[in-house]
């Protein structure tokens, strides 16, 4: 790892040339700090802003605006506004300023007149990787913006004050914006008078930031700026992991006990953050940019899997981190910035996880609306002048007709235990409308698996004399070279499809999936089935009535056939329950074939025990099928006693 710090000096004065509001400046003025061990501190700021801009810093790590009106040009004034916000290298050498007591000076110029500077800037993370010199000497040849009078202005405004300065101190830490730094330095070795300036501004007011604005507004998205706050000092605690996330689910114990102690959103939060900051480096260290984005990703993952029960593939979390990267590389950046990162996390997993991202990505635990200063609201367009937007949309179930508030007439314990009566049978039944879903996507699969094993039978050959089933205009296209039309022959595949096969989650520790059952078909359009899922008590829904998720199943046509396949001893070779349910599949189906769905195909003995069984396996991925659908399958409801189904569906939503 390369030396990251570089100062410039001239005379007394050691300048660290600065990017705002930017996580790696922000640490560069601390080991800068470190290094030149200062007597004075000498920042980019007007003296007129000192006095609120310490007080906002005091006040860190509340984030703090401060903003004041310019004189009005051309018939009317301009809003300007200073975010202070831990995150800063100006805020950074204040806050160390105060706690070292080390004097601190605002050396620049008052000015109403400035203009907006829009430079290309490049990436701030490569300080991270090569250091502040190659960068800076980068920028230095790249800076194309000539400056403006008020530039030259300002230049000379704070060499004069560097100048008086240097005769009271010996060592002076001045912190100075890249595109000023050269030519301040040029003009620190020349004679220079006091500026004319404002020496006052009246109607600057602080302000404590709204948290729903800071959540747009920073240099630096919260999440990263809440983990450099944290790592500013002692680290906290691990936060335990008890799994505590915003599902709501209840367990019969819980019910027992009054129901579950829900962790409020904003604990979790919390947590997500403490934990983050102590795994993004080692003790000491500062958060490496790229290191917080990917336990942000981590973390997210988390509560999109205690949300929805759905965990975050490895193929997801690889399209994830490409399609950022190269969303960064379009925009001539090396790391995504948070629209980059959101807009990643929509396309390649769903609205659920983007906003589960969002969430946390944009959580700073400090930030309140009661405050000792006046709350104000701003948005992105009135701080930096535009803003770009994203939708995403979670999926909410639902019913066309119903007012979307429906689920607060859904029906709730009356007192606690009340549920617990209802487990009086001890017979277990399913949930019909479920079965009929759940029955058409078995016929779907198979009608897929049987079109698979066409294709795989089909044929191509060049046209001689018949047609066959058709002109191949893929094939032909491919060979426009030889001249010839290729045509297509179609087979039927012999024989049907008779058993159905879905893994969703191996679980070969049987951690996740404990609970096994093997249920037979009600009558004649109904198939046999065997799972394994959750365990029902875990999540008590209503009286006699548990909300189970599938680890993976068996439908098997037609019904009142199968045993206890869990306890068959003709199965106990096999390593998984996965296993498990092929080998009852192939068993019992009296069709040729039988679909195997799942993450990876099954294992080159099982062929040869169906090839000797007669039987043939054709294997679906998973991944070829839809994610919402596959969504809607896993969760179904166990009811105990026929009777539950009368009043089922005032407890399952």
């Amino acid at each position: 790892m390369p030396h990251r710090l570089h100062l410039e000096t001239f005379g007394p004065v050691h300048a660290l040339p600065i990017l705002h509001y930017r996580l790696e400046f922000a640490q560069l003025v601390r080991q800068a700090v470190e290094h030149v061990k200062p007597d004075c501190i000498a920042l980019e700021l007007p003296p007129t802003l000192e006095a609120p801009f310490l007080r906002g810093v005091r006040r860190l790590p509340e984030i703090s605006v401060l903003h004041y009106e310019t004189a009005a040009r051309a018939g009317r004034g301009e809003t300007v506004y200073l975010l202070v916000e831990p995150a800063d290298p100006l805020a950074e050498a204040a806050r160390l300023a105060l706690e070292r007591a080390i004097p601190l000076r605002c050396v620049d110029v008052d000015t109403d007149s400035y203009p907006r500077h829009d430079e290309a800037l490049p990436d701030p993370y490569a300080v991270q990787r090569l250091g502040l010199a190659p960068y800076y000497a980068e920028y230095r040849q790249a800076a194309a913006v000539p400056p403006g009078p008020e530039d030259r202005r300002r230049e000379r405004g704070m060499a004069f004050r560097l100048q008086q300065l240097a005769k009271e101190y010996g060592r002076i830490l001045f912190l100075c914006g890249m595109y000023h730094l050269e030519r301040v330095k040029a003009e620190y070795g020349l004679p220079q008078a006091a500026p004319l300036e404002r020496l006052r501004r009246s109607g600057v007011t602080l302000c404590n930031l709204h948290p729903d604005s800071c959540r747009e507004v920073l240099g630096e998205f919260p999440f990263l700026s809440a983990v450099y706050e944290l790592r500013r000092g002692p680290l906290p605690a691990e936060p335990a992991d008890d799994s505590a996330g915003l599902r709501k689910r209840f367990s019969a114990f819980e019910l027992v006990a009054g129901g579950k102690r829900e962790v409020p959103e904003a604990e979790v939060l919390r947590r997500a953050i403490e934990r983050s900051a102590r795994h993004v480096g080692r003790e000491g260290e500062f958060p490496d940019r790229q290191r917080c984005i990917l336990r942000l990703f981590q973390e997210a993952a988390r509560h999109y899997r205690q949300e929805t029960g759905e965990p975050v593939h490895l193929w997801q979390k690889r399209a994830f981190f490409r399609f950022a990267r190269n969303y960064a590389l379009v925009n001539g950046m090396l790391l995504p910035d948070l629209f980059q990162l959101l807009a990643a996390a929509r396309g390649c997993l769903d609205d659920n996880f983007a906003y589960a991202f969002w969430r946390l990505a944009t959580c700073y635990p400090w930030q309140q609306v009661a405050a000792d200063l006046p709350t104000i609201t701003i948005s992105p367009e009135e701080l930096w002048g535009g803003a770009r937007r994203i939708r995403f949309r979670p999926r909410e179930k639902r019913h066309k007709g119903l007012s979307p508030l429906g689920f607060l007439k859904r029906k709730r314990e009356k007192r606690p235990g009340e549920w617990l009566e209802g487990f009086d049978d001890p017979a277990v039944c399913s949930y019909p409308p479920e079965d009929v879903v759940i029955e058409e996507y078995g016929r779907f699969l198979k009608q897929k698996g049987a079109l698979q094993l066409s294709e795989e039978l089909s044929r191509t050959e060049p046209f001689t004399a018949s047609l066959l089933d058709g002109i191949d205009l893929r094939e032909t296209l491919r060979n426009l070279a030889d001249g010839r039309i290729y045509v297509r022959e179609q087979q039927r595949a012999k024989g049907g499809v008779g058993g159905v096969v879905v893994i969703f989650d191996d679980d070969r520790n049987n951690v996740k999936f404990p609970y096994r059952m093997t249920w037979l078909g009600e009558h004649d359009q109904e198939s046999d089935m065997a799972f394994y899922a959750t365990p029902p008590p875990d999540n008590v829904v209503g009286p006699g009535i548990c909300r189970c998720e599938y680890g993976g199943f068996l439908l098997c046509y037609p019904p009142r056939r199968m045993m206890d396949v869990w306890h068959d001893p003709d199965y106990a070779f096999a390593r998984s329950k996965a296993e498990v349910l092929l080998l009852a599949a192939l068993d019992y189906s009296v069709e040729k074939h039988v679909v195997y769905v799942a993450a990876r195909p099954p294992r080159s003995a099982f062929r040869l025990l169906a090839a000797r069984l007669g039987k043939q396996i054709v294997y679906l991925p998973l991944g070829s099928l839809s994610p919402p659908k596959l969504k809607q399958l896993r969760v179904f409801h166990i009811l105990h006693g026929h009777g539950k189904r009368e009043i089922a569906a005032d407890y399952i939503w």
